[in-house]
């Protein structure tokens, strides 16, 4: 793991507020001169602290107004199930999330969809289909109080 100083930390902090920042803008607010700033970053892209960069888009004004968890069980739970399961999922667009998880169920999905509509052919007409699974439930989400990406870095100290 690599170890970050300060000036790293409010660089990721700055980068994960606005990623679409220049150089210079970073510098000037860091208080340094570009090209230092320039190779952090490239070292935090090139060490995999910096995964890429992407717009945060709104779903609800895209029309996709409904998420929904979905707690899933297995029905065995060999490596070939677990690869095959997850290989499915990385196949529905509807899925923005899956996560294994430990206690009652398996695997955790966040998915987004248009409507509750959406969510029913989802279920019906893909989640189903897969064989081994095993039981499903769903939480309908019906309003989101806090919504990021961000990372504490605050926790690294």
């Amino acid at each position: 793991m690599i170890k970050l100083d300060s000036t790293d930390k409010k660089l990721l902090k700055l980068l994960q507020e606005d990623s679409n920042r220049t150089v210079k803008s970073l510098a000037e607010i860091l208080g340094k001169t570009t090209t230092p700033i320039f190779e952090r970053i490239k070292k935090l892209e090139k060490e995999g602290l910096i995964d890429g960069y992407a717009a945060k888009l709104n779903a609800k004004k895209l029309g996709l107004k409904q998420t929904v968890f979905i707690a899933i069980t297995l029905q065995g739970h060999t490596r070939s199930f677990l690869e095959k399961f997850v290989s499915q999922i990385n196949d529905f667009p509807e899925v923005v999330e899956c996560h294994r998880i430990s206690g009652t169920f398996d695997y955790l999905l966040k998915l987004v969809v248009k409507d509750i509509e959406a969510y029913e052919t989802f279920i019906v007409s893909k989640l189903t289909l897969i064989p081994y699974l095993g039981s499903v439930q769903s939480f309908i989400t019906l309003s989101t109080g806090k919504h990021t990406n961000e990372l504490d870095l605050s926790v690294l100290d």
